[in-house]
């Protein structure tokens, strides 16, 4: 019989993944009506991936995002005011208003930080890896990326160093088929990082990223095995971006019919579907459960709109570290 997730911790895992779905689809609300700076790139459909991965994390860990890293955030333990506040760019977000969408960062959650940059978050993801063995602690960092970065230099640099040192770095490769407009197929030799981690004599596996009970334990094997202090691993997992690039992306890339076939594979509705049949939450259950994040995203927003702009004078403070021995 397949591994089954407890089923308080599931329902908490389900529950969180409904956080980051509205937390997205308030996003694209809140964009159309021109409330948010610049872009904002939606993770809607890979939620099963991000809970799935930092649920195994202790709070001491460390992950770095991608630009399309809302859910990391949320997952490792992020709230919804903060994290909307600093989207719309008011004082009271997690980066007082400096970070927006694609720069959100908490050291205090072990958030390294989102980054605009593709692949730029793979070398801190090292550097966080190296600091934890010259400190010598059991800490582990997890970086995620997706099909932009996985043709980039860093990333195989960062791979290289990482494996060569045996660095206690997870680097989880959210393969969603897209890199903006172009398919993986079209860019990728060979389609997957497995096949590249062994050249770089690092173990790797792969999961279907919207199963959420298949992230969990995967997952699970993975970071313990990075913990004990035998180097690097690389975890695919097989996802897909349910929007666009951006939100307003036109998407004329890909057909309708594709975008239908992988909403039937919802990670959130599969993992309902598992609740209800195993009798942890009825259907009434689970709609009582969406109603209730959804009122809280509600007022999330309405606590973000209604924030403060940041001082003019202090776009001259948290420029440089300071008190620094």
């Amino acid at each position: 019989m397949a591994r089954q997730i407890a089923p308080d911790l599931l329902v908490k895992d389900y529950r969180l993944m409904w956080v980051i779905r509205l937390h997205e689809e308030a996003l694209k609300s809140l964009f159309t009506q021109g409330k948010i700076g610049g872009t904002t790139h939606l993770c809607i459909g890979q939620e099963a991936v991000a809970v799935g991965i930092v649920a195994q994390l202790r709070g001491t860990d460390y992950i770095v995002s991608t630009h399309r890293g809302h859910g990391h955030m949320l997952a490792k333990g992020g709230e919804l005011r903060p994290m909307l506040a600093e989207i719309l760019g008011k004082a009271t977000g997690y980066c007082k208003g400096k970070g927006g969408s694609m720069h959100i960062a908490n050291l205090t959650l072990g958030n390294l930080g989102a980054n605009g940059i593709v692949s730029g978050g793979l070398p801190i993801a090292v550097g966080s890896a190296l600091s934890a063995r010259m400190r010598g602690t059991d800490q582990v960092t997890v970086a995620f990326f997706g099909d932009g970065a996985s043709n980039e230099g860093n990333t195989h640099e960062a791979m290289n160093l990482a494996a060569l040192w045996k660095l206690p770095v997870v680097f989880v490769f959210e393969n969603n088929r897209y890199a903006v407009s172009t398919e993986v197929s079209t860019s990728m030799a060979g389609c997957d990082m497995m096949s590249r981690a062994a050249g770089y004599d690092m173990p790797a596996s792969r999961v279907d990223g919207n199963d959420l009970e298949a992230v969990h334990f995967e997952a699970e094997k993975v970071i313990d095995y990075v913990r004990s202090g035998r180097g690097p691993h690389l975890l695919e997992c097989d996802t897909y971006r349910i929007e666009g690039h951006y939100y307003g992306d036109a998407m004329v890339y890909r057909s309708k019919e594709e975008v239908d076939e992988w909403r039937r594979k919802d990670p959130i509705a599969r993992i309902e579907a598992v609740l209800i049949q195993r009798g942890t939450l009825s259907v009434e259950e689970c709609r009582r459960m969406e109603a209730e994040v959804r009122g809280e995203v509600e007022a999330a927003v309405e606590f973000a709109e209604s924030s403060p702009e940041p001082e003019l004078e202090s776009i001259f403070e948290d420029v440089y570290s300071v008190d620094v021995e």
